[in-house]
């Protein structure tokens, strides 16, 4: 049976680390070309060289994908990577924001940033989704988003590349859903008419 979100969607965030990029692969192409809100996802990539994520990505799914830029307004059906070595986060307007501040649990950009920026942005119209990691980044972000009302899912940890973020997602914000990756390519493939 499909799950369902129970409220109006206007923002989905995704966190993910060690083995992210598989997981990735596997979500992002069932996100619909008629989605009509903004997704931000940040990755745990490497500081010191240019991303590929967008060029990785850009073909295999039909939504549009760019790295985001700083002071850009948001604009719905467009997918944001975060650049490597900035946090991303999101601002009134709503707009993007990249900051050079310190590491959050030694990575930037952090989960934890653009997760609280956007929950304080988005409130219970958000959906945030924690996915594979080594590290507890994103756990505190995704308990933020439920502290708002907003709505949230982690990635089965038995099944995840790396299990260690998604049981510190999982004990930090007790999660409305946990979700194999094929269950959550379902609920996102299905996002517009949940927004409906």
């Amino acid at each position: 049976m499909l799950q369902t979100i129970p409220r109006p969607i206007k923002a989905l965030v995704i966190g993910a680390s060690s083995g992210g990029v598989e997981a990735l692969l596997t979500l992002l192409p069932s996100l619909p070309e008629s989605l009509g809100i903004p997704v931000f996802v940040v990755l745990h990539i490497p500081r010191d060289r240019p991303s590929r994520l967008v060029e990785l990505f850009q073909h295999k799914c039909v939504v549009v994908i760019r790295e985001a830029l700083d002071k850009e307004p948001v604009e719905p059906g467009v997918l944001y990577f975060a650049p490597p070595d900035y946090h991303l986060l999101v601002e009134a307007g709503p707009q993007i924001a990249l900051s050079c501040d310190d590491p959050v649990h030694f990575s930037r950009p952090s989960i934890d940033c653009l997760f609280e920026s956007a929950a304080d942005e988005y409130r219970e119209n958000l959906v945030g989704i924690i996915l594979t990691g080594a590290s507890e980044d994103g756990a505190a972000g995704l308990a933020a988003i439920k502290h708002q009302g907003g709505f949230t899912i982690v990635q089965t940890p038995e099944v995840s590349r790396a299990p260690a973020m998604p049981l510190a997602a999982i004990q930090a914000a007790q999660p409305h859903l946990v979700l194999s990756l094929s269950a959550i390519a379902d609920l996102l493939g299905a996002l517009p008419r949940l927004d409906s």
